[in-house]
């Protein structure tokens, strides 16, 4: 059988480490790369048998890229610390490693519980994530946020959710959003030029493409408000994109000459 290693960025993840570990319990190895944490996060993975590494952070890609480098196994499995692996996904996953697997690297659908209910629609089911695969054929995108994993070789689907604990309240998922809508704005501000009325668009295109495109009404209450937040979100972005050009072209003002 196929070893694996599963790989876990982590901080201030107190609440949510201890149930991550244990959906994973039966795997060969588990490594934990904490931040730093200033709560029980670390002492809670290593309670539970988990190798864990603090390093200062620097960026997803980045913490996830050092995990990558320390699993010491030909297979990997990738989590986030909100995220478990459902007991259909763990059988699926032992059993492909009990033969020589025909991929390199695996698909696996991601379902979201958000504000106390399953997600089946807008957009994020079944929300593949490429999180199953080789070490020495994967690599890291060099992003600030939305990082991913490259694997060079053949990619396959395989059955099982990962379940994604992603936000019990609307001010969880605020705060996710202002830290993502920063990153990305970052990345993404030397692209093209930013317009006044992008920030009234884009949002409005957000908002139903999530609602009524990927029927996002279909999750009833739930489903409005994740479309909204999106909107929101959206928003956010723009206005920081906007923010940053305007302050970039302000430095490029000449001096005023007498």
């Amino acid at each position: 059988m196929k070893k694996l290693s599963v790989t876990i960025i982590t901080h201030n993840e107190a609440e949510n480490i201890a149930s991550c570990i244990k959906s994973v319990s039966w795997a060969d190895e588990i490594l934990v790369v904490d931040a730093l944490s200033t709560d029980d996060t670390a002492d809670i993975a290593k309670s539970l048998g988990a190798l864990v590494y603090q390093r200062k952070w620097t960026n997803f890609s980045d913490q996830k890229s050092f995990a990558l480098s320390k699993a010491s196994h030909e297979w990997v499995l990738s989590l986030d610390a909100d995220e478990r692996v459902s007991p259909e996904l763990a059988e699926k996953i032992q059993s492909l490693l009990r033969e020589e697997p025909a991929c390199d690297g695996y698909w696996i659908p991601r379902k979201t519980f958000y504000l106390g209910k399953w997600i089946q629609h807008s957009g994020w089911y079944p929300g593949y994530q490429l999180r199953l695969f080789r070490k020495d054929k994967t690599h890291l995108t060099v992003r600030k946020v939305h990082e991913g994993f490259e694997v060079e070789g053949r990619i396959c689907h395989l059955k099982g959710d990962i379940f994604h604990y992603t936000a019990d309240t609307l001010d969880d998922h605020f705060r996710k959003l202002l830290l993502y809508s920063t990153l990305e704005a970052e990345e993404k501000s030397g692209r093209r030029e930013i317009h006044w009325y992008d920030i009234f668009l884009h949002p409005m295109s957000a908002f139903f493409r999530k609602y009524i495109a990927q029927r996002g009404f279909l999750d009833g209450r739930e489903g409005f408000l994740l479309s909204t937040m999106s909107a929101l979100g959206n928003a956010m972005l723009y206005l920081k994109i906007y923010e940053i050009q305007l302050k970039e072209r302000g430095k490029q003002k000449p001096e005023n000459v007498d």
